[in-house]
């Protein structure tokens, strides 16, 4: 009897007739039209920077979010039910066609299949809605439009449906009614200094390391002038006359009360100084801060590599706010160069896709393209970079269909800029950049450049495919093996053994730099000859102009992991990274010249502070560690397949965990046993050993020359006895 009861349940499920189980209700969130929420952030974010108390904007066009959109969607509707409705803008609201009188605050949505479609205006904000009824939800299925008169369907395709463009709405996490878009901000804590000096009228504070947030003044009584003057070091803070941030306030205040400083400030040291008819009783901070969560660790045998890895990813966490920004003290801009360097060290430390993709929205604005990404060419091609990367990681196919259209049209004003021979150089108005380096050439036609456009082209070609665009796929593979060629054509000297830096007026210049080099070394674009040399007549010859960035220290240090000297590279971080740390740092800086000493080791740009001593770019150990050391890396997107090629380097054992979309790799390595888990995928374990490996949970297959594999199933344990090589 039992069994007919169930058989005939599971037929009334199967119908309908009863659920199988209870269904969760759809989530609402507050949504808006892609891209534009984003690019509102970002300027109000880059719009709070000041030099010494005067307001600096950025240095390149911004634009705007469009001040009228329309949200719809279809919805079949089990019984009538009540939606409340919460908008930012104003709006009128519409079920089939027939719109209600006035602003509802709610709305009766009667059973059936029905179109609810809200028309939102706003022009200081971005216009927003927030739909929550039991079926009928504003989340991101709903499309929108800003009425530009063509209907774009799922697949990207143009139809002859409407006459309305309408894309996938854009959202974050405001998944309440009350937490309104427009009101944003991060969160706070409050910190106390770790030293306090106090004086007549003054107060002088040590916070212990660098930090961020808001100083706030306690029983903050009388009237005068007060100034706080903040240093990432003491004597930045020592200088009133060249302090880079400071706050001047004139202080009227009968009764004690605490005040908060407006903006947020970088800094270690604060020096808050006031007049005789003004008193205090304390001062302290608000620490703010990007609410990440950590999932990528390193730790090994040698303890001041662990103290680097730690002060990369609290660089890095701090330099990670609304978005990725390039410094705390000075810019606090969004910059593409430093952005991709944040996304990949990101992918290997909070693994935060949300701050990727929002970070690339802002840097990439609306059309139409009448500039370079921060006017900088080598920063528009960086762009490029980061979608290649953000889908190799993340394996995130919908952002790629729905922000196809913006690639290609930020490409195709990269390809009509381009010279009579199919090269980029810099036209009116473009910053070649590459790196902050004396006497670097930036005339011609810069191997480097051409480099990263090669990239960005293949980048639009994987897109095209994702998009369903067979055309463009052929298009922008076709441009990339022309330009590929050109590269290898007008740049690579036999005598030389290496791409050249330029060729002006269509000759080679004699100069080699780094740059272009080490790039063709884990772009894959060498022969493994030429990265033979290369690593011999560039990387490792010293009378190549060396580098003195972190930035660029990045990219060489990955071509020489790329080529196995991680006991080299092994060397230089300690000798670089651990250089800064024997200079008090607590973040890494934005330049580091072991040949300055004193006060000089702070200036930059021809100011003696003008130098940041946290800047993004600072904590590539985060990277270098996680994908060359514990080697662990994405061979298809979104982890779906996956490899590691632990390699010591020359460390007597080291474990960490590398994040991936859904769960980790763990892995542990020391010179006889590796131990490895991953949470998802299928994984391949390659190393090197001078005996046979044993595992008994997986077959050992050999490669030949010492290299052995494993294939690492999803969430199974694995032990491999090995003799290091």
């Amino acid at each position: 009897m039992m069994k007919k009861l169930i058989y005939i349940g599971l037929i009334l499920c199967a119908f309908g007739i009863i659920p199988a189980k209870a269904q969760k209700s759809p989530k609402a969130t507050w949504i808006w039209y892609p891209g534009d929420y984003e690019v509102w952030l970002s300027n109000k974010m880059q719009n709070r920077r000041t030099d010494r108390g005067a307001f600096l904007p950025v240095l390149w066009k911004m634009d705007s979010h469009y001040v009228l959109v329309e949200f719809h969607k279809d919805f079949d509707v089990p019984a009538a039910e009540e939606v409340k409705i919460n908008v930012e803008g104003t709006y009128n609201v519409k079920i089939d066609g027939q719109a209600f009188v006035g602003y509802p605050k709610s709305i009766t949505v009667p059973a059936g299949h029905h179109k609810i479609s809200l028309k939102v205006y706003n022009q200081g904000n971005v216009p927003s809605i927030y739909l929550k009824g039991k079926t009928i939800v504003s989340d991101d299925t709903w499309q929108a439009t800003f009425e530009d008169k063509e209907w774009i369907d799922a697949s990207g395709k143009v139809s002859d449906r409407s006459d309305t463009k309408y894309l996938y709405a854009g959202s974050w996490n405001f998944d309440e009614s009350s937490s309104l878009p427009s009101k944003f901000k991060l969160p706070t804590t409050p910190q106390s200094a770790v030293k306090t000096e106090k004086g007549a009228h003054s107060f002088f504070l040590d916070f212990g390391k660098e930090t961020f947030g808001f100083i706030k003044l306690h029983g903050l009584k009388g009237n005068g002038k007060l100034h706080i003057y903040y240093g990432e070091s003491r004597e930045e803070a020592m200088s009133p006359e060249h302090c880079e941030t400071l706050d001047e306030l004139n202080i009227d205040e009968p009764q004690k009360r605490d005040s908060v400083m407006e903006l947020s400030k970088a800094f270690r040291y604060v020096n808050v100084v006031f007049d005789s008819g003004v008193s205090m009783d304390d001062v302290s901070m608000l620490y703010e801060y990007s609410p990440l969560q950590e999932h990528g660790a390193f730790k090994c045998n040698d303890g001041e590599l662990n103290k680097i890895y730690d002060i990369s990813k609290y660089t890095l966490h701090l330099a990670t706010r609304e978005f990725f920004i390039d410094g705390i003290k000075r810019d606090r801009w969004v910059w593409s160069g430093d952005a991709y360097q944040s996304y990949l060290m990101n992918y290997y430390s909070f693994f935060d896709s949300p701050t990727v993709s929002r970070t690339m929205l802002a840097l990439r604005g609306k059309d139409p393209v009448t500039s370079h990404i921060n006017t900088i060419m080598d920063y528009t091609f960086y762009w490029f970079l980061g979608i290649y990367d953000y889908y190799q990681y993340t394996g995130d196919k919908t952002f790629i269909k729905q922000f196809y259209p913006r690639m290609q049209s930020l490409m195709e004003y990269c390809l009509s800029r381009r010279n009579k021979d199919g090269m980029m150089e810099g036209l009116s108005g473009d910053w070649v950049f590459i790196d902050w380096a004396d006497g670097l050439s930036k005339k011609g036609e810069v191997s480097f450049e051409q480099m990263l456009f090669c990239r960005s082209l293949e980048t639009m070609s994987l897109c095209a495919k994702l998009d369903n665009d067979a055309a463009g796929a052929a298009k922008y593979s076709a441009l990339a093996i022309d330009l590929k060629a050109k590269i290898f054509k007008y740049y690579w000297n036999d005598q030389k053994h290496a791409l050249v830096h330029s060729r002006v007026n269509g000759a080679q210049t004699a100069n080699v730099t780094r740059y272009s080099n080490m790039f063709g070394i884990f772009f894959n674009y060498f022969t493994e000859q030429q990265k033979q040399d290369v690593k011999k007549n560039v990387l490792l010859n010293d009378k190549i102009q060396k580098i003195t960035t972190p930035y660029m220290r990045f990219y060489e240090l990955e071509a020489l992991c790329a080529m196995g000297e991680q006991p080299y590279v092994l060397k230089q971080i300690k000798d670089y990274w651990g250089g800064m740390l024997n200079l008090g740092a607590t973040s890494f800086w934005e330049e580091y010249n072991p040949a300055k000493t004193g006060a000089d080791i702070y200036a930059m740009y021809g100011r003696p502070f003008g130098k940041s001593l946290c800047h993004a770019w600072g904590a590539s150990p985060i990277y270098l560690l996680g994908k060359y050391y514990l080697g662990v890396k994405p061979t298809s997107a979104g982890y779906k397949t996956w490899s590691a090629e632990p390699n010591l380097g020359g460390l007597k054992w080291m474990e960490g965990t590398v994040p991936m979309p859904d769960g980790d790799v763990k892995l542990s390595c020391t010179t006889t046993q590796i131990k490895i888990k991953g949470d998802s995928g299928t994984g391949t374990l390659r190393f090197k050993s001078k005996t046979m490996p044993v595992c008994k949970e997986g077959a050992v297959i050999a490669k030949g020359k010492g290299v052995y594999e494993v294939q690492i199933q999803k969430g199974k344990d694995f032990t491999i006895d090995y003799t290091a090589i």
